[in-house]
């Protein structure tokens, strides 16, 4: 007789199935099998994160981050790294993950925005200011810079103050727009207090950046005191 060769054959095995996978990771293989847009946010802050604890897998642990905020993607991004480890499950370095994701997902928006963003009036600036100011417990300045058909080409954070105040140093001012080659600046700055009044300083400001606008053909459209309720116009009102 013939020798023949012995062949192993393997018994045939069914494809694993999602099911079958440890459920902190199922949402990476369902974001490569199914796409992006098929994960819950849960899913895609589990992702973030990485891994759960000993009781809790990472989406469990995703779902309880935003049942805190009612489910609110605009509230979780208002969180700091602080706030978010005292989630269990979740130390500084998974919170400066989420906090980053919804940073990059804001700046997107906001790049979005600006390149589309054309002001008429002191309404569009209340409003398109809105998404920064509404809300704050302290005062920030804000310019935004425009080309010459008044369509915004970005909008910058100047300073960041407490309560009664913040700083606006017109030398850093003129210094970001002229870099940006813009046409023209508006001012903007928040009263948390909700009084629209302008205070003195805020006069005396607007008066140096008008005249210093002037004299480098830069000149400054308005300046708005942002409440969460109302504003102020100073070119409406007829100050500027």
């Amino acid at each position: 007789m013939e020798e023949t060769e012995s062949v192993f054959i393997a018994p045939y095995q069914q494809p694993l199935n999602i099911k079958t996978w440890a459920e902190e990771d199922r949402p990476r293989e369902k974001l490569l099998l199914k796409g992006k847009a098929a994960l819950s946010d849960a899913e895609l802050i589990a992702i973030l994160i990485g891994s759960g604890t000993a009781k809790l897998t990472a989406v469990d642990v995703a779902k309880l981050i935003l049942s805190a905020v009612g489910n609110d993607l605009n509230e979780l991004a208002k969180l700091t790294v602080k706030d978010l480890t005292k989630h269990k499950g979740i130390g500084e370095a998974k919170a400066i993950s989420i906090v980053s994701a919804l940073e990059l997902g804001r700046r997107r928006k906001e790049t979005a925005t600006a390149a589309r963003t054309r002001i008429t009036c002191s309404t569009d600036i209340y409003n398109y200011m809105k998404p920064q100011l509404l809300d704050l417990p302290h005062e920030e300045f804000w310019i935004i810079l425009l080309n010459r058909a008044n369509v915004v080409m970005k909008k910058e954070s100047i300073s960041s103050g407490g309560v009664a105040g913040t700083v606006a140093d017109p030398k850093m001012i003129f210094k970001k727009a002229l870099e940006q080659l813009a046409s023209s600046i508006i001012l903007v700055h928040n009263h948390p207090s909700g009084n629209t009044k302008p205070s003195a300083a805020d006069i005396s400001l607007t008066k140096k950046m008008k005249e210093a606008g002037q004299f480098l053909d830069l000149p400054v459209l308005d300046h708005i005191i942002f409440t969460d309720s109302d504003y102020y116009s100073f070119a409406d009102e007829g100050d500027l």
